[in-house]
Formats: C-alpha cells, structure tokens, sequence
C-alpha cells in the first residue's frame, strides 16, 4: 500500500517514515499544505496521514478540497488539539479517523490496518480475483483452484495489489510507474516491463488461469477466462 504523508514536524515525520517502511508500507512525505494537497489529488494513495495545523493550507482545509473532488482516499488526521469541537471539525471536513498525539504506534498502525482493509476489499488480510488469493501479509500468491502458492517479491506484490484493487479497469504504464515506484523515482517504464514479466511468470507457476493482459497503447488488466 502507497500512503502519503504531510507532516511539518521533521523529527515526528522521520519517525513515521521509518515505522511505515518497516511495516511494509510505500511512503512519500511532504511538509507543507500546498504539495501534501498536490499530492492527494493524483489520487494514487490508499491512505493519507494529515497533520491539521500545517504551513500554506490546514489540514480541514485540504481534507475538503480532495473531497469536493470527489477523491474518496481514506483520511487519517493527526493533531496535537484533543478538544471535541477540533475531532467534529476533523470529521466533518472529510476525514475517515481522527488520532491525537501523542500517540501509541500500534494504535496507529491498527487504524491504517482498518483503514486499509476499507481501500482494498480485503477480507482477513486476504485480496482475491478470480481464482487467485493474495496475502497481504506474508505475501504469499495462491491459485484457489489447485492449492499452489509463491512468494512475490515486493514489487510483484505490490503489481498484483494494485491491479486486484482495481480490478475492472485498465492502468496505465504511467499510473504503476508512479504506484510501485513513487513521483520522486527515476524509474523509467521499462521498469514496469521487468516486474510485469516476472509477476506473469509468478503466476504462470501456480498454474493460475488468472493472466496480466496487456492492453496495446494503454496499459494493463487482469483477466480470467472464467469471469
């Protein structure tokens, strides 16, 4: 999962980056109201984590610009404010979750896990197309009709999730570009070549009639001869 970050306090921001890596998450991080904004709106995130008070623009006042345009991303709202009125105005403005600091880091990362299952369809930690299950914990891929599993790699893992997530729909080259490697990459769309192929080949092993099909001039989708 990708999550942005917009948090002005460098040492609780270091912090928080280095807590969601470890967890596994893809992180990218800014300091200020007006590129956490710009950020929000490539809608490329499954959670964003928003400090209130922030230089340039609030945290409210970006929480209901991304919903105004109809960016339904999960909100998670920091704040040093613990007073009624400041969670209510939090709400109201659009956030899903409301965390006061100081906080607990498993309090925190028990409402991203909450949050996360809402964004993904995740039933158990388990994401689930056709006849391919996807552990988003262990990273195990699974074909439920056989029985037979595989690791993935982090970047097979996190193909796989996007496109299961957003299964339906053709992503483009650029849009898995910008989701596995981040805006800040110099990854090149070859890139997303190397990974795809090695993700196919993940699948053609467990023997899944679950494919990545390529769309000519657009992107990618999975398809399944059963659905």
């Amino acid at each position: 999962m990708r999550i942005l970050l917009v948090e002005d306090e460098k040492r609780m921001a270091q912090a928080l980056c280095e807590l969601l890596r470890l967890e596994r998450y893809e992180v990218d991080h800014y300091d200020n109201g007006q590129d956490g904004l710009a950020a929000a709106e490539s809608n490329i995130y499954d959670i964003v984590i928003l400090d209130v008070m922030l230089p340039g623009m609030n945290g409210y006042d970006i929480a209901r610009s991304v919903r105004r345009q109809g960016i339904t991303v999960p909100i998670l709202m920091l704040t040093a404010r613990s007073e009624l009125d400041d969670k209510v105005t939090g709400l109201d403005s659009g956030a899903d979750d409301y965390l006061t600091k100081p906080f607990m880091t498993k309090e925190l990362l028990a409402r991203l896990r909450a949050l996360g299952r809402r964004t993904l369809g995740a039933t158990d930690g388990i994401l689930s197309f056709a006849d391919i299950s996807l552990d988003t914990r262990s990273l195990m891929l699974s074909c439920t009709s056989n029985g037979q599993s595989v690791r993935l790699g982090e970047k097979e893992y996190r193909i796989l999730e996007y496109l299961i997530a957003n299964s339906g729909q053709i992503l483009t080259r650029e849009q898995l570009a910008v989701r596995i490697w981040g805006f800040e990459s110099d990854a090149e769309y070859n890139n997303v070549e190397v990974y795809m192929s090695f993700t196919r080949k993940k699948l053609a092993f467990i023997e899944a009639k679950t494919e990545i099909k390529a769309v000519r001039g657009i992107g990618y989708e999975l398809r399944c001869g059963d659905v």
